[in-house]
């Protein structure tokens, strides 16, 4: 329909969001629409009615809270733009209030389960490259989306930190552990010019042909590497992971906040959440009088 792609067309150009935040908002805003079509609708015509029903049907359908959140968000942008272009008199979208991201808290894994699967060994030619790519994603603390975009020249081995460019173009600096630069050092010496073969390129983790590697691909490879070691996984684990662990051994919330890249820190919030979990059930299962 001309009204979604000349939003999507707003949104990346005149509002300047990411490819990803462009895809999300294309993926998220095409369901809504094959939603509203089937109730004998135009997408420029949906009430606030039709956006309830639609969340209550994801919501039925399985679609996790922060994806619901991420629906909301897409669909309230989506009435902005009509607005502005004067499509609509009345928002419908307005006030409308989103889901608790509470209800729903990021898993994380223990730290020996961490150990287990950085530890683990995937066959394959490319395991010093995937085993790297795990370990920095532990180390760093970084999004999927950041850790396949990362350039070689992002890194300064010797000070140990990289540069990140995170959510809304926002560049961060995040410090990286020794065990995760010896892995990527290895991977650069031994198995990235053997992958390249001749050819260049500006990004850390290439694939074989020579681009710069998926997210979906890495999925792949999260995947397998958590069966091989028998954890579940989904690919922000790692991230939580990070987050849990650094609060549980006494980071202050503002430091985690600066390492994820979050602009709010009630986003970061919910690990304190996490981590208060974990010490009610370490009394419970310990106090003689719990």
């Amino acid at each position: 329909m001309k009204l979604l792609k000349d939003f999507l067309v707003y949104a990346s150009v005149e509002k300047g969001l990411s490819k990803n935040t462009v895809e999300s908002y294309s993926r998220d805003l095409a369901l809504f629409q094959k939603f509203i079509v089937s109730k004998n609708k135009r997408l420029n015509s949906f009430s606030k009615a039709d956006i309830l029903d639609f969340l209550n049907k994801v919501k039925d359908e399985g679609y996790s809270v922060p994806s619901i959140c991420r629906f909301i968000s897409s669909i309230r942008g989506f009435c902005r733009y009509m607005m502005i272009e004067k499509i609509i008199r009345e928002d419908p979208s307005e006030n409308l209030q989103s889901p608790k991201k509470w209800d729903r808290l990021p898993k994380a894994l223990s730290f020996g389960d961490v150990m287990a699967l950085l530890d683990s060994r995937t066959d394959g030619p490319a395991f010093l490259r995937d085993s790297a790519m795990l370990e920095l994603l532990y180390s760093s603390g970084l999004r999927v989306s950041e850790l396949v975009s990362l350039k070689v020249g992002n890194i300064n081995f010797e000070a140990g930190f990289l540069r990140v460019m995170g959510k809304g173009s926002k560049e961060r600096v995040v410090p990286i552990n020794a065990r995760a630069l010896n892995k990527i050092k290895e991977y650069i010496r031994e198995l990235r010019p053997a992958i390249l073969k001749k050819r260049r390129s500006d990004y850390l983790f290439v694939t074989n042909r020579g681009s710069a590697m998926t997210r979906q691909r890495f999925w792949q490879t999260i995947k397998k590497s958590g069966n091989q070691a028998g954890i579940k996984l989904s690919p922000h684990t790692l991230r939580h992971c990070f987050a849990t662990h650094l609060l549980e051994g006494g980071a202050d919330l503002r430091s985690v906040q600066k390492m994820l890249g979050h602009s709010d820190i009630s986003t970061t919030q919910i690990y304190t959440k996490v981590s208060t979990d974990r010490i009610k059930k370490v009394y419970r299962e310990h106090h003689p009088r719990a």
